[in-house]
C-alpha cells in the first residue's frame, strides 16, 4: 500500500469516526416521560442524567405562508394583527389602544467564550436567534378597530440596547435594556423617542440570559425587574452571578432598589394575580440533565423567596453538578414552585385573565402563557400558548393546561414560528408575539361578551399591638369540654 493510500484510508477512518461521534451526540437522550407527566403541581421528576454533550432538538425556522396561521384552541379564532416585523418580543398596550412591540435580540456578546460559546452561537443561529438586535420599539395602530394594525411606526434611539420590558408611568416610558432601566418622556399617541434617556437603575449586563422584563404594581409605586443567570448552573462561579437569577424591586417613593427574590434561573413573564395581588412569574429551569429534567415553572413570588438555583430544583432536589458549597440550611427555606410547565418548554410571556377579555367563559380565571419551545429535549416541547386555570381564591388548579395556540411546529419538526409574549388588546383579544415568524397574532372567541371584572379578595390587617406595661389575664371557661371530667 502506497503512502498516499494510507493517508486516504486514515482520513476515511477519522471521518467515519467523527461521523459516528456526531450521530451519537445528535441522538441525545430521548424523553421517557410525556410532557403531561412533567406538567402540573406534582410533576414526575426523572433521575438526573448529567450530560457532557447536550441532547439537541433544534427546530429549523421556515416561516409562515401568506395565508397560514397557528391552530386556535376550541372555541377560539386566530388572525394576524400585524406581520413583517423583525424579532418582535415583548408587547405593551397603551391607554389609547396603540400596541408597543420591542423588536430586539441579544447584545453582541451574550455568553461564554471558547468551545461552549461557539456551540451556543451555532445553536442560536440555527433556530433563528443569532441575528443582531434591531433595537427598535414599534407602534402598531389599529385606528379603524377591525382587529388588524394598518399603521406601523418605528421608534429608534441610540440608547436602546437589546430592549425588552416596557412600562408606562406618570408620563414616561420605562424600557429595560439588557444592562439598565432607562426612561423617556412619553404619552399615548407619541411616535418618537427623542434625546438621551434618564437612567433609573443599572442591571447586570448580557450573559447567557439577556432578557430583562418589567412589571409595575397596580398603584404604580414599585417596579419589578427580572434578571436571568449568566450561565446554566453557575459553572463560571457564583461570584459571577451576583445580582442575577433574581427579581429586583425599585421603590419610586424611596428612590431605592433591592433584590426582591432569588434562585430563579431565568425568570421572564411577570404579572399580578388579580384576585390576590400577588406577583407571579414564569421561569426557565436548568439544562443538560436529560430530556425529562428540569420542568420549567409558574410560581407566586413573595418578598425574600428563593427557589434554589443553582444548588437545588423543585425545592428539595440537589444538583450535584454544582461545585460551589450550598448555603447552610438552604433546603429548609427554598420555595417550591406552584405549577410545572413541562421540561424544557421555555415559558416566556405571562398574562392573567382580567375583566373585559373576549376569550370566553373557559378562560375566565387563570393565566395565559407563551412557551417559546425547547432545544434540549427530544421530542420537542413547548412551541405553543396555553392557559393554566385558577380557582376563585387565586390558587392554581391541579389540571392540565388548555391549548390556546398550537401548530407552530410542522410534522417533521420545523418551526413556522415561536410564541414569545402575551398581552390583552384594548378590545379584549389576546395578542401573541411570534419572534421567529415576525407576526403578532390576535386570538379571541367569536361572539364572546367581555368578561366581568375579577373581584379582588379583601385583605385584612393584623390587630394593633398591645400597649406596653398592660397585663392580660385569661380565665377558664366552665362550659368548655376541655375542663369537664372525662367519663
Amino acid at each position: 500500500m502506497t503512502r498516499f493510500r494510507k493517508i486516504i484510508l486514515g482520513l476515511l477512518v477519522i471521518l467515519v469516526a467523527l461521523g459516528l461521534f456526531v450521530a451519537w451526540v445528535l441522538r441525545g437522550s430521548p424523553a421517557e416521560y410525556s410532557l403531561a407527566d412533567t406538567t402540573g403541581p406534582k410533576p414526575k421528576l426523572a433521575e438526573p442524567d448529567p450530560q457532557t454533550f447536550p441532547t439537541l432538538g433544534l427546530a429549523k425556522p421556515i416561516g409562515w405562508g401568506a395565508n397560514e396561521t397557528p391552530v386556535a384552541g376550541k372555541g377560539l379564532v386566530v388572525t394576524r394583527f400585524a406581520d413583517g416585523l423583525d424579532h418582535p418580543r415583548s408587547v405593551v398596550v397603551l391607554a389609547n389602544g396603540d400596541v408597543l412591540v420591542a423588536e430586539t435580540n441579544a447584545p453582541p456578546s451574550r455568553g461564554p467564550g471558547g468551545l461552549t460559546g461557539l456551540v451556543m452561537n451555532y445553536l442560536f443561529k440555527t433556530v433563528g436567534a443569532g441575528d443582531p438586535s434591531p433595537n427598535k420599539i414599534v407602534i402598531l395602530r389599529d385606528a379603524n378597530h377591525d382587529g388588524k394594525a394598518e399603521q406601523k411606526i418605528v421608534m429608534e434611539n441610540p440608547a436602546l440596547n437589546s430592549p425588552f420590558g416596557m412600562v408606562i408611568r406618570e408620563g414616561r416610558l420605562y424600557v429595560a435594556n439588557n444592562d439598565a432601566v432607562v426612561s423617556w418622556p412619553f404619552v399615548a399617541g407619541q411616535t418618537s423617542l427623542q434625546g438621551k434617556p434618564e437612567k433609573l437603575m443599572d442591571l447586570p449586563a448580557g450573559g447567557m440570559h439577556w432578557v430583562r422584563n418589567m412589571a409595575l404594581t397596580p398603584d404604580g409605586q414599585k417596579l419589578y425587574v427580572t434578571v436571568g443567570s449568566s450561565s446554566n448552573i453557575a459553572e463560571n462561579g457564583v461570584d459571577q452571578e451576583r445580582g442575577r437569577a433574581a427579581i429586583h424591586e425599585y421603590d419610586f417613593a424611596k428612590k431605592s432598589e433591592r433584590e426582591y427574590a432569588s434562585g430563579l434561573r431565568n425568570p421572564n413573564g411577570l404579572d399580578f394575580n388579580p384576585r390576590t395581588g400577588e406577583l407571579w412569574t414564569v421561569v426557565n429551569e436548568r439544562d443538560m440533565l436529560g430530556s425529562d429534567l428540569v420542568p420549567d415553572y409558574l410560581a407566586s413570588v413573595p418578598l425574600g423567596a428563593t427557589f434554589g438555583w443553582p444548588w437545588a430544583y423543585w425545592k428539595k432536589n440537589i444538583d450535584w453538578r454544582v461545585k460551589e458549597p450550598m448555603p447552610d440550611y438552604m433546603l429548609e427555606y427554598v420555595r417550591k414552585p406552584d405549577y410545572a410547565l413541562g421540561a424544557h418548554t421555555a415559558p416566556l410571556g405571562l398574562a392573567f385573565s382580567r375583566g373585559g377579555n373576549v376569550m370566553g367563559a373557559q378562560f375566565a380565571s387563570g393565566a395565559f402563557i407563551a412557551r417559546h419551545g425547547s432545544w434540549n429535549r427530544k421530542p420537542l416541547s413547548g412551541y405553543d400558548v396555553i392557559f393554566v386555570g385558577f380557582d376563585d381564591r387565586g390558587n392554581v388548579l391541579p389540571n392540565q393546561p388548555i391549548p390556546v395556540l398550537t401548530g407552530f411546529l410542522t410534522a417533521d419538526g420545523k418551526a413556522k414560528g415561536r410564541p414569545t409574549w402575551v398581552a390583552f388588546a384594548q378590545d379584549g383579544a389576546l395578542l401573541v408575539s411570534d419572534d421567529t415568524g415576525g407576526v403578532i397574532w390576535r386570538v379571541s372567541s367569536p361572539g364572546a361578551k367581555p368578561a366581568a371584572a375579577i373581584a379582588a379578595i379583601p385583605s385584612g390587617t393584623m390587630p394593633p399591638e398591645g400597649k406596653a406595661g398592660v397585663k392580660y389575664m385569661a380565665s377558664p371557661n366552665a362550659d368548655s369540654d376541655l375542663v369537664k371530667p372525662k367519663p
